[in-house]
Order: structure tokens, then sequence, then C-alpha cells
């Protein structure tokens, strides 16, 4: 081999190995709600869909203020590291969740024992708003959101979650809100200094179930959809 040849291959392998690395991988969307079917959920616990709980009304998916048997929904499936897009709305006063990697536990668990939860909130009317970290948009109870965006109940938020590695990021009507990784120390620290050092599952799943929390209050969702981040 000519040291020209030889030079030249050298340099395009220091190219190549100087590249950033690529980002992940897109799959295709899937639908999760499409204003008709539930047939991608089950109750928490549950083999079947909790109708007596959750219903479907005028294409959105609603949650049933006064249900004697109140439980969280998940999906039929698990999810990794992917990319989860939807829409929710509340009545003043509300709260629910979208809660991710949710591990199903013996009884009485909650979805909340394992999973994070991206907060859904009337910040003004509730009594959460009046803690950042509690606030909508936040990683629940330990990242606060910033330069979020807030549509007034009776009016659609929409919700971007991407969760890759121990990497979540929490963006409202357009903007990232929280930018975290589970595995730092700092949140690690957070974490045992909270309630749900109670947990030991807690962010602990690299895969788990996504769950919509039934908080006793009128909510609604629609336009969900999932695709997975393939490394």
């Amino acid at each position: 081999m000519s040291l020209i040849r030889r030079a030249s291959l050298l340099g395009l392998m220091a190219a190549l190995t100087s590249l950033p690395p690529l980002a992940a991988a897109r799959g295709p969307w899937k639908t999760l709600f499409d204003g008709k079917s539930t047939d991608a959920w089950r109750g928490y616990g549950r083999e079947t869909f909790p109708t007596d709980v959750w219903k479907v009304e005028n294409g959105e998916l609603k949650t049933i203020v006064g249900a004697k048997n109140p439980v969280d929904i998940i999906t039929k499936d698990k999810y990794r590291d992917f990319e989860l897009e939807l829409e929710w709305k509340i009545k003043p006063g509300g709260n629910s969740g979208i809660i991710y990697r949710v591990a199903e536990l013996p009884p009485p668990s909650e979805t909340w024992h394992s999973g994070p939860e991206m907060q859904v909130l009337d910040d003004e009317k509730h009594k959460d708003g009046l803690d950042p970290k509690t606030s909508a948009g936040a990683l629940y109870g330990l990242v606060a959101p910033t330069k979020k965006t807030l549509n007034p109940p009776g009016q659609w938020n929409k919700v971007r979650l991407v969760v890759n590695g121990t990497h979540v990021e929490h963006w409202l009507n357009g903007k990232k809100v929280v930018d975290a990784d589970l595995a730092r120390p700092e949140i690690k620290a957070l974490i045992a200094a909270s309630k749900f050092k109670a947990y030991p599952r807690f962010a602990q799943e690299r895969e788990g179930y996504i769950a919509l929390q039934f908080h006793g209050d009128e909510v609604a969702y629609r336009n969900v959809r999932i695709r997975s981040l393939d490394k």
C-alpha cells in the first residue's frame, strides 16, 4: 500500500470516528387512542378496560367522576425507549398524570410506586400548583418545569414525552419544560428525600407500561400515539 493511499485511509478513519453518534432511530407511530377504541388499554391490576371508571365520549378518553372503584389505566404493551404524544384537557381544580415505565406490582400498589410522572393539573385552583415541582408539566415531586405555557381548564394542552435510557424530556405545548437524567446523583438524592423513597422500584424500570392516572377528577385525553426509539 502506498504511503499516499495509507494516509488517505487513515484520514478517512479519523474523520469517521470523530463524527457525533447518530440520534436514536425512530420507529413508526402506533396509535394508542384514536377517539373510538380502548383496545390498547386495560386497568392497572385488571385484565380488561375499566368501563366503570373510564369512558369514551365525543372522541375523548375521559374519567368518570364518582366512580366507586377508581383505577388508573395502563397500556397493554410495555415500552422501553419511546416518544409519546397526546393532548389533555382538565376541569377547574383537576388533577391527573401521565406515568411511564410502570411495573405492575402486587396489591395494594399504585402506578406511581414505580413509574415517574408528568403532572397534569390545573395550576391555578389545585393546591399542587403552589409548588413548582408538583405543577403541570413537572417530573412530579422532583423537577419543576421551566418556561412553560399552560392552557387553562377546558382547553387542550399538547404533550410530547421522550424517554431514552435514563434521560427523560417533558414537552408541553411545544416547549421543553423538563430535561432530566434519572441516573444522576442529584436526581437520586431528590428521590431519597421524597415520598418515593418508600418504594424501591421507583424509577428503576428500564421498560414498563404507560399509565393515565385517575385522581377522582374529570380529565380527558385524545390523539394518543407512541413510537419506539431504537438504538
